[in-house]
């Protein structure tokens, strides 16, 4: 399944392999499988014009905060540039009871939860651990853990199953949970525990790997001799290859992983194959371990410019397009605006949320840290 798309470039992962699901060419036309098909008949033009000004606007949220970070205004930032339609698809798939277990990247998952996304800057910025109430939006807060909630999100799952929330055949009371991480969490015992704990209980969880090519610099074809997508039967659990490009692949492939688990059919994984187009973060320089040649090559099949060009075959007006530009560029001046009026937290800080109840060894460290910064302030004032 790994073929090699440049002649003397680092191999891909093949994206015209029979066991990918497509339902969009990289040249936005329409392609018919007997499966998934039938799950998008109901987007029209309207509902997908929806999920293009999704990805557009997650792009510029991206974009803003990645220009912050540049200018010092954030610690950090990892983008999500290239990897949009497998978060908007997805996520548009969800249903509003299901939970969601991000990884730190998924900001476009949070978008479709409702999210708004000026909150997910807190964190980047050293103001706060998180940024956000998880149960406001069933949307947890980030995991900088490589892999680690893919067991916080199976456990939750199991939960769910026991509250009898699985398989009541009531549309409204049936949950499901997923997790979202990327190929390189897969290498991590933490994954793997949490699979073989999903399979033996049937757990509704949907296991959605984000395979961008690159663990930081380590390559697919480093981690893995065979499709991610296949590891899943090693433990059980179903697995499905999707084109992580194609948003309405995406999220067909998502709703029926979805509708088995909150039916009681237990986990699935899904390997969402898509390009980290960026850098793993703001901290990492690309260019050191992977060339312009195959940036290209992943370039001509941006998932935005894919549905640009279904959108203008199929009508789409270009005042459509002017619009979302303008609402674009006003969206990026209230990120800007935004992230630059968060007012500096006190030092103190670091001592809430340690712990849900109260700790002696917390408090008796909170006790120390005061009478230090108490310290300087007598300082000053003898002199």
């Amino acid at each position: 399944m790994i073929q090699s798309d440049i002649q003397g470039e680092t191999p891909h992962v093949g994206t015209q392999d029979d066991d990918l699901i497509q339902l969009l060419t990289i040249t936005g036309e329409r392609v018919h499988q007997q499966t998934y098909s039938p799950l998008v008949e109901h987007l029209d033009r309207a509902a997908l014009e929806g999920l293009y000004r999704d990805m557009v606007l997650v792009r510029r949220f991206d974009t803003e905060a990645t220009a912050l970070q540049r200018h010092g205004e954030l610690g950090l930032w990892p983008q999500c540039l290239g990897q949009e339609a497998a978060q908007i698809g997805s996520g548009r798939a969800l249903a509003a009871q299901d939970h969601v277990f991000p990884s730190y990247r998924e900001h476009g998952v949070g978008w479709t939860r409702g999210l708004d996304l000026r909150k997910v800057l807190h964190q980047f910025r050293g103001e706060d651990h998180g940024g956000w109430d998880p149960a406001e939006h069933n949307f947890s807060l980030y995991t900088l853990v490589i892999g680690s909630h893919a067991l916080h999100a199976t456990g939750y799952a199991m939960g769910v199953q026991r509250d009898g929330d699985v398989g009541t055949g009531n549309p409204e009371r049936d949950r499901a949970v997923v997790a979202y991480f990327g190929d390189g969490a897969t290498s991590q015992g933490d994954v793997s525990e949490a699979m073989v704990f999903a399979a033996v209980n049937d757990a509704p969880v949907v296991f959605f790997c984000q395979n961008n090519q690159w663990a930081i610099s380590e390559p697919t074809e480093r981690q893995s001799r065979v499709p991610l997508y296949r590891r899943g039967s090693g433990f059980g659990i179903p697995g499905v290859r999707v084109d992580g490009n194609d948003v309405l692949a995406c999220y067909a492939v998502t709703q029926e992983a979805l509708e088995r688990a909150r039916s009681g059919g237990g986990p699935t994984f899904i390997e969402a194959v898509t390009y980290r187009m960026g850098a793993h973060t703001t901290s990492d320089d690309p260019t050191r371990y992977r060339s312009r040649a195959e940036e290209d090559y992943w370039r001509t099949r941006d998932p935005i410019d894919r549905l640009k060009l279904h959108l203008v075959a199929e009508g789409t007006a270009p005042e459509f397009f002017t619009a979302l530009d303008e609402e674009a560029e006003a969206f990026g001046a209230q990120i800007r605006d935004y992230c630059r009026s968060i007012p500096k937290a006190a030092p103190s800080r670091i001592f809430e949320h340690v712990y849900a109840a109260e700790h002696s060894l917390v408090e008796a460290e909170r006790a120390w840290f005061d009478e230090y910064e108490a310290g300087f302030a007598t300082e000053g004032a003898q002199r």
